[in-house]
């Protein structure tokens, strides 16, 4: 459960951490109903002998899946602002895939918040940076700087 803070706190922690998600698994289910959600078959998603012959020894998961995830991730966030109505998708600034994940791979995200600008009347822009981690791996598989309006 986030700790609810008033909106001054959260611009004070800019660049401080903001909570680790629990982890998700990346199974080839998860993999096949992305592709089918997306019409993204690619054989190195959904083939999987194929994919053992490939460059990445097996199936990986799309970017675009690990991106999805943002939402799952963000529910662990350990601070909200306190009035809060609702919050919404604004989009997303950088995005880079780093690492491919594995099938059978989990994955988790580690937050930080990036900036918190007023934009009007009972609405601020938050940004929070999303390290999307591998387990067991060093470099991670996502990072990407999501946007969230949040209106109060």
């Amino acid at each position: 459960m986030s700790e609810l803070i008033s909106a001054e706190k959260l611009k004070k922690m800019i660049g401080q951490e903001n909570g680790v998600s629990d982890w998700v698994l990346i199974d080839q289910d998860r993999i096949n109903r992305f592709a089918d959600a997306t019409e993204d078959h690619q054989w190195i998603h959904v083939d999987i002998e194929k994919a053992k012959k490939g460059p990445f020894g097996g199936p990986i998961g799309h970017g675009f899946l690990t991106l999805s995830l943002i939402p799952i991730f963000s529910k662990s966030a350990k601070y909200l602002p306190e009035g809060l109505k609702m919050g919404v998708n604004y989009g997303l600034n950088k995005v880079r895939f780093i690492n491919p994940v594995p099938v059978g791979s989990q994955v988790r995200s580690r937050m930080v918040i990036s900036a918190v600008e007023e934009k009007g009347p009972g609405r601020i822009l938050m940004i929070t940076t999303h390290t999307i981690e591998i387990k067991g791996q060093d470099k991670p598989a996502c990072i990407a700087e999501a946007l969230s309006m949040l209106f109060f």
